[in-house]
């Protein structure tokens, strides 16, 4: 990759903090308000200071934020720079080995820029915008199903105990109407975009085919697997997503006598790693390759939830491999190399 004017940028709601660097060049830029004048006012400091090294590329190194960042990513890529995305705990614990001690926004912002010029971090590609519509609607219904089971539990509590106002079980069951409506009008908006997209509608049908893949699976999946694919151009394996995903093996030990249990790395969306093992809490009930495979390794000693996490990773792994080669899923797959 050619050089490039590298800003680390640590985001907050209202603002976001600058510090650009090339190579051991370094300058903080401050704050800027995060919204379009922001962008703008940053987009000008920074044509100065490409100027001024002769460069003509940006690259925006920046960690995700629950959202906070997506307005100044968009207008990244609208200005063609290049975007990275790296995984916080793998920022954190480089910075642990090169001396960074404090925090605060001047020094996070800093130290991302430090990062991408030392690490050099994969650039992220833009994804298609239907899969960002898609990822933002499933994000929203996980959060409505979160606060109407909230919700719900607050109303069993409540309902027959003395002391309760009745207005109080009165505004419960109108939250959890509320909710419930917003619930069936986002699923409606979620199921006319995936008939929209053939691209969805087609491989949906075949990750449903899985075993341990049901409907409350299939369409995070289907992101994640959209995502990777775009994070590596088309280029990424079975093994790199597992990583991505946080489902890879880590084994700790130390020396000769230090042994801990093994377990993942948990470095990817927790949300999904969560999908996936409760799919395949339900795919080992039934008659199918993953029942076998998960029996198999019990047999051989391994705890049932070592197992379990194992067949998490194996759905995962056959996922990826009919979605990347656009195959249909059959009951020998699993003896194909997947």
């Amino acid at each position: 990759m050619r050089q490039a004017l590298v800003i680390g940028v640590d985001m907050a709601k209202k603002d976001f903090t600058v510090s650009s660097r090339v190579e051991a060049a370094e300058l903080a830029l401050g704050k800027f308000v995060n919204e379009a004048s922001g962008y703008r006012t940053l987009q000008a400091q920074l044509d100065k200071q490409c100027e001024a090294h002769g460069l003509t590329q940006i690259h925006l190194i920046i960690e995700a934020t629950g959202g906070y960042e997506a307005a100044l990513v968009a207008y990244a890529y609208e200005q063609q720079w290049l975007v990275s995305m790296p995984n916080p705990k793998q920022v954190r614990d480089w910075a642990k080995g090169v001396g960074y001690r404090v925090k605060t926004d001047r020094v996070d912002a800093r130290l991302l820029a430090h990062y991408g010029v030392e690490r050099h971090p994969p650039v992220r590609p833009q994804l298609a915008l239907e899969v960002s519509e898609l990822d933002s609607l499933l994000k929203r219904r996980l959060d409505l199903e979160q606060a109407l089971q909230k919700e719900q539990t607050r109303l069993s509590e409540l309902t027959g105990r003395p002391g309760i106002a009745p207005k109080v079980q009165e505004s419960l069951q109108q939250v959890i109407e509320a909710l419930t409506k917003a619930l069936t009008e986002l699923q409606q908006a979620i199921d006319e975009l995936c008939q929209a997209h053939e691209p969805f509608r087609v491989n949906l049908a075949r990750l449903l085919a899985l075993p341990g893949v049901g409907p409350k699976v299939v369409l995070p999946l289907l992101v994640k697997l959209l995502q990777w694919q775009s994070l590596t151009s088309g280029e990424g394996d079975a093994k790199g997503l597992t990583a991505f995903v946080g489902l890879d093996p880590q084994p700790y030990e130390s020396g000769s006598s230090v042994r801990k249990q093994p377990g993942i790395s948990k470095m990817g969306d927790n949300e999904i790693r969560r999908l996936l093992y409760m799919g395949a809490l339900g795919g080992i009930r039934g008659t199918n390759p993953l029942h076998s495979f998960y029996h198999s390794l019990v047999g051989r000693g391994k705890a049932k939830k070592v197992a379990l996490v194992a067949a998490a990773r194996k759905i995962l792994v056959w996922a990826w491999t009919i979605f990347s080669r656009q195959l249909d899923w059959n009951p020998d797959f699993h003896q194909i190399g997947a």
